[in-house]
């Protein structure tokens, strides 16, 4: 409990620093709120001027970053740019689509990846061995918004094995229909993960089969198969829970290109259509939103592999 509270107390100035940074380099960047207007011949630059004003855009930006601050520490996430929306309604309205999709995703990636790492371990060398770390280099160097078009045109364009984008058919919003639109971006998603998680829990395998221990509970008759699931494969899943922790803001990272890729209405589609637009205000909520899920998940994984290693978690106490 002291550890997870000194994390917590960490994690205060981090969130200001990320949302200066942030604030920052979206304001920073070339265009604006107001670039659409530009050349709108019906607008005039006056009415352009009164837009602006009326955004707070004219205010120097240290000043409308402290009215945003504010603003959030008393719980008003502003309005949309686009829209007038508040933000917070903007986001939740994603936030179900999202979460859905990275669900899935960990879950496709985690079901995956334990069974191959572990096959690659225990057949260090082989002929299977070999294709399996070629497969997961390019699977871990294809960029996901070109892995998303090769698995549209391979899966839904050729074969019509399962639907190219979106959320439901116009004529169906069932869950098996939900489900077949599910299923290709979260494999997209998710394959990355598979790819580096099971490599490291590989690497991680074999670290561990060379231990004294392991070769201890083998001179006292265990099975290969009975040491590796029983002995090595506990000390060995302590770096994949950590990755797995670090690994989450990733998947939504990934989630921007996927979400764009299938057009799957979630925060990442609205963080991408956001930056478009340069609604700043959206774009700053989702952006805490991500930070606060990286502190979360860097927490989760440093507490889970002190469950999973006493070891980790006597240092930790000491």
């Amino acid at each position: 409990m002291r550890y997870a509270a000194a994390r917590l107390a960490q994690a205060v100035p981090l969130l200001f620093l990320v949302s200066v940074a942030g604030f920052s380099l979206m304001h920073l960047a070339p265009g604006g709120p107001t670039i659409a207007y530009a050349h709108n011949p019906l607008v005039s630059g006056a009415q352009i001027a009164s837009i602006r004003r009326g955004m707070g855009l004219d205010d120097p930006l240290p000043q409308q970053y402290l009215k945003w601050l504010v603003s959030l520490l008393r719980g008003d996430w502003g309005y949309s740019f686009v829209d007038g929306r508040s933000v917070q309604v903007v986001i939740l309205e994603r936030v179900p689509s999202t979460l859905l999709l990275m669900t899935t995703a960990l879950a496709i990636a985690l079901a995956l990846a334990l069974p191959l790492g572990i096959l690659a371990a225990a057949r260090r060398n082989s002929i299977l061995d070999h294709v399996l770390t070629v497969a997961s280099s390019v699977a871990w160097a294809m960029p996901v918004f070109w892995l998303g078009l090769l698995a549209q045109f391979a899966l839904a364009v050729r074969l019509r094995l399962l639907p190219v984008a979106g959320l439901h058919s116009t004529d169906d919003a069932g869950m098996l229909d939900l489900l077949r639109h599910l299923l290709l971006p979260a494999l997209v998603l998710g394959l990355g993960s598979i790819a580096a998680w099971s490599r490291l829990l590989r690497s991680a395998l074999l670290e561990a089969l060379s231990q004294p221990y392991v070769t201890a509970a083998r001179a006292k008759g265990g099975s290969r198969r009975g040491v590796l699931l029983r002995h090595a494969l506990r000390n060995a899943l302590s770096p994949l829970v950590t990755m797995m922790g670090l690994d989450i803001p990733q998947l939504f990272a990934g989630a921007v290109m996927t979400e764009t890729v299938f057009a799957w209405p979630g925060m990442g589609r609205l963080f991408y259509d956001s930056l478009m637009a340069r609604d700043y205000p959206v774009e700053m909520g989702i952006l805490m939103i991500t930070a606060v899920l990286i502190i979360a998940g860097n927490l989760a994984a440093d507490i889970a592999c002190g469950a999973l290693d006493p070891r980790v978690r006597l240092g930790v106490a000491g």
